[in-house]
């Protein structure tokens, strides 16, 4: 499922320092993706990933990101393809997904780097996100119904 293997990029350009298509798909296999090389180059257009410079000076592969603070359309699709309720209780929200969702909602949330969210935990289908305060919980509770409205 291509949400699944983009959700899993993500979480390859977080961990390693991914220079070319190749790396990117060899570290696809590694996690069972079999993925051909021109699937990675449609997923990299697709997901409008962009080199960035490292600090060796060599260039990898990273998420774009906008410094506006507008929602990137990839993080947003993984969202809400996943998400089925959100609800709060005090300082936490509770996303309950599409069964094995769990993980790549919650690396679409943690992509967006939002100040007032502490960490995420993701299950099979379950979501906790710990965020500062009871207003954070409600704020981000109408945040991310907007965002399943939009779609």
């Amino acid at each position: 499922m291509k949400i699944d293997r983009h959700s899993k990029i993500l979480e390859i350009l977080n961990k390693y320092e991914v220079e070319t298509q190749e790396d990117l798909t060899e570290y696809l296999r590694e996690a069972g993706i079999n993925v051909t090389q021109a699937t990675v180059s449609r997923d990299i257009r697709q997901m409008k990933l962009v080199k960035v410079m490292t600090k060796s000076g060599k260039y990898k592969y990273a998420a774009y990101s906008n410094q506006s603070s507008e929602l990137d359309d990839r993080i947003v699709n993984v969202f809400r393809e996943a998400v089925l309720t959100i609800d709060y209780a005090a300082n936490f929200v509770c996303l309950h997904t599409i069964t094995g969702m769990a993980q790549a909602a919650g690396v679409a949330i943690d992509a967006l780097k939002l100040n007032e969210i502490i960490g995420t935990v993701a299950g099979d289908d379950t979501l906790f996100i710990l965020v500062r305060t009871e207003d954070n919980a409600k704020a981000l509770v109408k945040k991310f119904e907007s965002l399943l409205k939009k779609g």
